[in-house]
This record gives structure tokens, sequence and C-alpha cells, in this order.
């Protein structure tokens, strides 16, 4: 356990030469799965706090801006999806934020590691709201399997909220993995993958959308900020069989929805995909947008 003199400090794996720590009050939680090594702590600032080999996966503090965005990016970009894929997301955050969408009928989960869902029901975390929603099914399966089974499913969004490409994760990062989604996306469909860090990751993210640019009509990237993550920033993969511009939305928010955001409106949409100018330089290169804009 990376606990020492009461402080939570991450594991290097992808970011080495730095971590970052939190203050524990509390140790609710540490067992290994079948898969991992899962950590829940009660921290002093940042609430609840839920890790995975040693990196942290939320925080209560801060889980808005990655779970609003990896989900009303790619749903409000579609405009009125009614059947969604999620793939990993035990935590329920995705889940709690597709949910929020009236006009959503039938929403699959396909999250490898039981126990991650278990921990975030059982020690009540604000993102495990939405597991008790009538319109899911979970199942606890290998998602890159899970998708390939699936093939032509008419999904109208596919969200990947996967951890790093390391361990159970590695496969959500591979081509095959999007050729896939591809074919599990119904006409006009829209996918977001988690997509790394722009100052850590850059060419990683620029293999991926390279290759995504071989099999949609539109790639894109976009990005906001998490306090509690590597360098404090996280993008996401953006993608669609058509070519379309994902980084206007085609609906937004109704006024019950609009009440309880802390993070996404369309405003912010259209800017997650304004890059700084190191990234811009690399990645408008191998994205593919619309030839209209």
């Amino acid at each position: 356990m990376s606990i020492k003199d009461g402080w939570f400090s991450e594991t290097e794996v992808l970011w080495p030469g730095q971590k970052f720590s939190l203050e524990v009050k509390e140790v609710l939680f540490h067992e290994r799965s079948d898969f991992q090594d899962v950590l829940v702590f009660d921290s002093v600032h940042y609430g609840k706090v839920l890790v995975l080999d040693g990196v942290i996966q939320l925080t209560e503090r801060d889980e808005c801006s990655y779970q609003e965005m990896l989900t009303h990016i790619p749903c409000f970009a579609q405009g009125h999806p009614k059947k969604v894929l999620i793939v990993g997301g035990g935590d329920g955050g995705v889940l709690r934020e597709i949910a929020r969408h009236p006009g959503v009928e039938t929403i699959h989960m396909c999250e490898i590691d039981s126990m991650v869902c278990e921990v975030s029901k059982r020690f009540e975390f604000c993102t495990a709201s939405a597991f008790g929603d009538a319109r899911l099914k979970l199942v606890h399966e290998d998602a890159a399997e899970f998708v390939k089974k699936e093939g032509n499913n008419g999904y109208d969004v596919i969200i990947v909220d996967s951890s790093d490409p390391v361990g159970p994760a590695e496969t959500l990062f591979q081509p095959s993995f999007y050729q896939n989604m591809k074919q599990a996306l119904a006409p006009m469909g829209v996918i977001a993958t988690q997509g790394e860090c722009l100052w850590l990751h850059l060419p990683l993210i620029t293999t991926v959308l390279r290759a995504c640019a071989e099999i949609f009509g539109s790639v894109d990237y976009a990005f906001t900020t998490v306090p509690s993550y590597p360098s404090g920033q996280i993008g996401f993969v953006l993608a669609s069989v058509e070519e379309r511009d994902l980084s206007t939305p085609a609906s937004t928010p109704n006024a019950a929805m609009t009440e309880v955001l802390r993070y996404y409106s369309p405003e912010v949409h259209q800017a997650a995909f304004v890059l700084p100018v190191f990234a811009e330089k690399e990645i408008a290169g191998v994205r593919r947008r619309s030839s209209k804009e």
C-alpha cells in the first residue's frame, strides 16, 4: 500500500518522475481482486478516493469534470442517443450521467472487475447512484471480447471509461478494439474513450488518433481538467463513422439536467476541442475533422 506517514502517493506507471499525493483520514477498503489492487480511502480534502493498482481513478471532489465531459460530449454530439454502451466505468460515474438523459432507453455496461462496482456501492461513492436504473444491463466480462461478440448492435453512443493501457485495460487501446466498436455503432453513432494526458502521453495519443483515422470518418480530441489526475488534465478520443463536427453539440441539456451539472455546458463542450499550441501541432495532422468546418 502506497501510504506513508498519513499520505497516499500514486505509483509511477506512465508518468515517471512525478507523483500526486493526498492526505489520508481513514483507509476504508484494501483488497486484491482477480484483476487488480483495489484501495478505497477517505481523504482530508478530496472526499472518498478510489485507487486501482496504485493509481487514482476518482476523488469525490473533482470527479464531475471527468464523468460529465466523457459522457455528455459524445451524447450531445450524437444528439439524441437511445441505446448506450459503457465499457469499464465500474465506479458508476458515467452510468450516473447517462441516466440523466431522459431519451436513453437501453444502457449496457461491461465492467470486467465486479469488485470495483461493489466497493463503489458499498462505500456510497457519489458516482454510484444509478446502478438500480431499470434501463441498465450490467455484465462482468472482458470488454474487448464483449464488444466483438456484440457485433452490429446499433449503439448510438459507446463510452470507454478505462484505466491506463496497462493490465486489464491494455486491449482497450488496440486498433482491433476500435474496429469492433465501429461495427457495434448505429448510423450516426459516436464513441468516446479515455484519451490520456496531453502533457505526458502525446506520442500515445497521436498513435491512437492515427489508427482511428484509418477506421472512422471523423476523429477528434478534447480535454478536461481534473486536479487529482496526472498533470491535472486528461483527454478523450471522439470518433464517428460519418464525417461530422463532433465539437458542436447537436442538442443541449434540458432544464432538469442543467440544474445538476457541475462542469459540462454546451460552451465548455466546444472549448474542450481547442488545444494548446504544442498539442495542436501534433494532433492536427492525425485527427479527421469534417471538411465543411
